[in-house]
């Protein structure tokens, strides 16, 4: 049994006996963001290291490997920009509903920004898979209720714009975390990330969702790095 831990010698590293640690450094936060994105990349890492044993990457694993050495500098380019993230936060502090939705990997990293804005903001946030709109969460839309989509220009990029137009066609607030380029359509905000390796833009459509929950929670004048009714190791099952 392996575990991926970021701090030596924690609860898991003893259960499991072997642990692949991700060297996040020190995290003060109880959301643990920068251990979330640190354990991502090390999963990617574990898997490039399988690939190449197994011969099945060829020459593809120096092009892989190149795009997550560039990660850290995109990640600065997206915290360059924090004003456009705090500008989309202001449309979301007051609300009391949000959705998260994506398709595929998208929806993945949905789950990732609903949870963190619902841990540090008391803003109930529920993921949910954009496929799955009609099936009943879209009565809930309404202009009190904004829908954060995760769009990375992928093979389903089509089917969210359609999602998107679903939405505003109900007059709900649209904003949307994407990648590579204009969007074709309207919404209410877009932030656009750097692109990378299709396998690793989930990483960096991450980031803008981490500050956005980031920059809600501080204008509901919340407490961050501790929330309410959470701890840092978990204690009890």
């Amino acid at each position: 049994m392996l575990g991926v831990v970021n701090v030596a010698g924690s609860t898991i590293a003893r259960e499991c006996g072997r642990a692949l640690y991700v060297h996040a450094g020190p995290e003060i936060a109880v959301v643990s963001t920068k251990t979330f994105t640190c354990t991502v990349v090390t999963f990617a890492l574990l898997a490039l290291a399988i690939g190449r044993l197994r011969d099945l990457l060829g020459t593809r694993a120096d092009k892989l490997l190149e795009a997550l050495s560039n990660l850290p500098k995109q990640i600065e380019r997206i915290i360059a920009r924090e004003g456009e993230i705090v500008r989309m936060a202001k449309r979301i502090e007051g609300a009391e509903h949000a959705y998260f939705l994506g398709r595929a990997a998208g929806y993945a990293v949905a789950m990732e920004g609903s949870l963190k804005l619902k841990e540090v903001s008391y803003l109930h946030a529920e993921a949910y898979p954009a496929a799955e709109l009609k099936h009943g969460p879209l009565a809930l839309i309404s202009p009190q209720v904004p829908s954060i989509l995760v769009m990375p220009r992928d093979g389903v990029f089509s089917k969210n714009v359609s999602t998107v137009e679903e939405i505003r066609a109900r007059r709900g607030p649209v904003l949307v975390v994407t990648n590579n380029g204009d969007l074709p359509m309207t919404v209410d905000e877009a932030f656009v990330a750097p692109a990378s390796e299709p396998a690793f833009d989930p990483v960096l459509l991450n980031i803008p969702l981490q500050l956005l929950a980031y920059h809600v929670a501080l204008n509901r004048g919340c407490d961050i790095d501790r929330p309410r009714n959470l701890a840092k190791s978990v204690t009890v099952e």
